[in-house]
């Protein structure tokens, strides 16, 4: 195996870290209050003791878009897993259900299920994982020259060490981005290209940012809010949770 090019790791990243911004931006652009609103859970702003406009939007956006950025990422950091592992041990993007990843090393095929951090899924989710898995092994096993074949769960970041369950083994951190290059400093290795014309991308999305604020607070206090700009919760519930007609 072939030293890692990061000089090709760098420039994909250029390339690709742009969608990862541009669908970011459109994220908040596209952003909706009733759309949100229609799915959060008003109980848990009213218990949190927020009465006015600006603070309940500011807490809907960070909630909304917490979650949006981590699953926009998540999705870019697997595309860069796949393709660092093309480059080194060749491995594809698997058409297997829930596999992201399939490649050769050292005698062995591994199928690998991709995670952005340690804390990304429930039971229910993890259930769904193993059937996946469960599946794809049975399919490539009864190929005549299957081999050895393993299933791994690979976390993007997170700290601990590798774990083998039995049904799958489970590399974190570290030691995932070592799994798929070879190169045990690639997770350091990786930081400075992602920060490629960073401050450039997060001023336009700070800008856009204020401007949703300013839409939804106005949205809010038209829609559910009374004269003094105290939110209306009534109203506000018989939107969120009343019977539909």
């Amino acid at each position: 195996m072939s030293k890692l090019d990061l000089d090709k790791v760098t420039v994909f990243v250029n390339q690709n870290i742009d969608t990862f911004h541009a669908k970011r931006l459109k994220r908040i652009q596209d952003i909706r209050l009733k759309d949100i609103l229609a799915r959060k859970n008003p109980y848990l702003f009213r218990a949190k003791n927020i009465n006015f406009a600006p603070d309940l939007v500011t807490s809907i956006l960070e909630a909304v878009l917490s979650a949006s950025e981590e699953g926009l990422f998540g999705n870019f950091l697997e595309e860069l897993a796949i393709f660092i592992n093309h480059m080194e041990f060749a491995g594809q993007k698997s058409s297997s259900r829930g596999i992201d990843l399939d490649f050769m090393r050292d005698e062995t095929r591994y199928i690998v299920g991709i995670k952005s951090g340690p804390n990304w899924g429930n039971s229910s989710q993890y259930n769904a994982m193993r059937t996946d898995f469960k599946n794809a092994l049975k399919v490539l096993r009864q190929s005549q020259q299957a081999g050895h074949i393993r299933a791994v769960l690979g976390i993007c970041y997170g700290k601990s060490k590798p774990v083998d369950n039995g049904e799958y083994l489970r590399v974190e951190g570290q030691a995932f981005w070592e799994f798929i290059s070879g190169s045990p400093n690639l997770y350091i290795d990786l930081i400075q290209p992602l920060g490629y014309e960073a401050k450039e991308h997060n001023e336009v999305y700070l800008s856009a940012r204020e401007l949703a604020f300013n839409r939804l607070t106005r949205e809010l206090l038209l829609e559910f809010c009374n004269e003094a700009g105290e939110i209306n919760w009534t109203k506000l519930l018989q939107f969120n949770s009343g019977n539909l007609p």
